[in-house]
């Protein structure tokens, strides 16, 4: 993702849902959403009633930002999941929720999914054995993620999977905290994914292009 340099809770006051971008402050009193409700700047609380294309565009902003993806990433996965059977949205969001910066995050070795991105970029994780240093990469069913034995002992990975103990993973992943390890059970469901937005708006407004 091209690099955001203001203040990400920002994202979140303006599409008005917690979007987790700043790990366990999300949960804190010290969030922004929860103490400024309103959309940032000068006129933030006098939000207008948005058009078509404006309840369409922030549709796709706020999956976008939620999994951290780029314009242009989050464009292929469209066009990938027009390719494919099945409902259209069902499927961007499958294609999403596989990323394995996003696993990374689900398995709570990362505060959030830019810290998680990080991790898999400075080689901590492997996948069925072998070293993967991509966040977008895509896993399958039946694949095994785990963080790699010399990493182990990571001081951000150790703090990270104390402070998310008590968080569960989706359904479609089986999770052992102790090994460090995750395994793809079954492909993601829309309802899988704890993100509140209409996904068909994001389709409509992709398919006017």
């Amino acid at each position: 993702m091209a690099r955001y340099t203001d203040a990400v809770c920002k994202k979140c006051r303006r599409e008005g849902v917690k979007l987790f971008l700043k790990g366990s402050r999300c949960n804190s009193n010290k969030c922004a959403i929860d103490r400024r409700s309103y959309a940032p700047g000068q006129h933030g609380k006098n939000r207008s009633k948005l058009s078509e294309y404006g309840l369409q565009l922030r549709a796709k902003q706020r999956a976008k930002t939620y999994y951290r993806v780029s314009e242009s990433q989050f464009r292929k996965y469209y066009e990938e999941a027009m390719r494919q059977t099945g409902v259209t949205s069902d499927v961007i969001f499958e294609q999403l929720e596989l990323r394995l910066d996003n696993i990374a995050y689900r398995m709570g070795i990362g505060a959030s999914r830019a810290e998680a991105r990080q991790l898999v970029s400075y080689e901590m994780l492997e996948v069925n054995g072998r070293k993967v240093n991509i966040p977008s990469y895509i896993c399958k069913v039946g694949d095994v993620i785990k963080v790699r034995d010399s990493k182990k002992e990571n001081k951000a990975i150790v703090m990270n999977l104390e402070n998310n103990k008590l968080k569960a993973a989706p359904e479609w992943m089986e999770l052992s905290k102790d090994r460090m390890e995750a395994k793809v059970l079954r492909k993601p469901v829309r309802d899988d994914v704890d993100l509140e937005v209409q996904e068909s708006l994001i389709v409509e407004l992709y398919s006017k292009n």
